[in-house]
């Protein structure tokens, strides 16, 4: 091949590597400041959930013992280095396990309701009501209940119960959103495919469309127990506070961990004289990070638990 017939390089090749070159640093800058923002964004969103962890470990660790656990408040007053939480925890596990039990059978079916059989006028207006339910204020929640079982019982009534319908108002909106999105995301594949062999329409939900879900279901639900067993102001005005141990949650009053926190606090420092050597001037702000601290504990094992059965109960394969 001679000089004349070899072939010559486009002289356009240089510039348009060049103009690639420039475009792939641009890129390369680019995303580099998006990972910087979303990296500080993570760190800015982390500070307050750090500090807040940090802040009630430093402080409630000291009492957090065995004997704070396993004792209440019966026969402690002053400045006495006694005393714990075991009435509260009671009444907390109690409280909120039957607001649990009124809440999710309906939001569950309301949820089923509004993905599988809602359609026109009543579908809507139970959606609105459940977005309206959501912002509810959680006084309001207790003033509700409180006022309901005036009614039936009297004025001035404090029991357990009344303080797990109250938790249950504010519930019930949360189960009904997280189990509706859930249904939703069970494809409709799986329902139709069982309506073709012949399964009536409520063996398909029940059999296949809830099984698809419980998962996501059971996540939904351990949200919303988190939401609110850390609720004071409802229990405040429908349960009251006590310091003796009550298990029956259809007679007197009951303490929970929030009101228990917010009483201890709310104390403040024991005025202790100067010569007294069984006094402790701070011991009502130890009881209450102690309380807080076991108290986020608690929500901490329920977030664990429904990480659990999102990773044991999830189905592998939707299609």
């Amino acid at each position: 091949m001679t000089a004349a017939t070899a072939p010559v390089a486009p002289a356009g090749n240089a510039d348009l590597r060049r103009v690639l070159s420039a475009v792939d640093k641009g890129r390369r800058r680019r995303d580099r400041v998006m990972t910087g923002l979303v990296v500080g964004a993570f760190v800015i969103a982390m500070l307050p959930l750090v500090s807040v962890t940090w802040t009630v470990i430093a402080h409630g660790i000291e009492r957090f013992d065995a004997y704070f656990l396993t004792h209440s408040m019966r026969g402690v007053f002053g400045g006495m280095d006694a005393g714990g939480i075991y009435h509260a925890i009671v009444g907390t596990v109690e409280i909120t396990l039957f607001a649990t039990l009124i809440s999710v059978p309906i939001g569950l079916l309301t949820a089923i309701y509004l993905v599988e059989y809602g359609r026109g006028a009543l579908a809507r207006s139970v959606t609105f009501f459940v977005d309206v339910m959501t912002g509810i204020p959680s006084i309001v929640a207790g003033l509700f209940a409180y006022a309901l079982f005036a009614v039936i019982l009297g004025p001035g009534v404090r029991m357990g119960i009344v303080g797990s319908v109250a938790l249950s108002v504010l519930m019930i909106p949360v189960v009904v959103r997280s189990c509706e999105e859930m249904l939703r995301l069970v494809p409709n594949e799986l329902r139709e495919a069982a309506l073709a062999l012949g399964v009536p329409r409520w063996l398909t939900i029940v059999k296949v469309v809830l099984r698809t879900a419980v998962a996501g279901i059971g996540t939904g639900v351990m949200i919303a127990i988190a939401r609110v067993i850390g609720e004071t102001a409802p229990l405040l005005v429908t349960v009251g506070v006590i310091d003796s141990i009550n298990f029956n949650l259809f007679e007197g009053r009951m303490m929970t961990l929030p009101v228990y926190v917010y009483r201890q606090y709310q104390q403040g420092l024991v005025p202790c004289a100067p010569d007294a050597v069984d006094c402790v001037a701070t011991i009502n702000y130890d009881r209450a990070w102690a309380a807080a601290l076991t108290l986020i504990l608690i929500v901490m094992l329920l977030n664990l638990i429904a990480r659990l059965i999102t990773r044991f109960f999830a189905p592998k394969n939707l299609g």
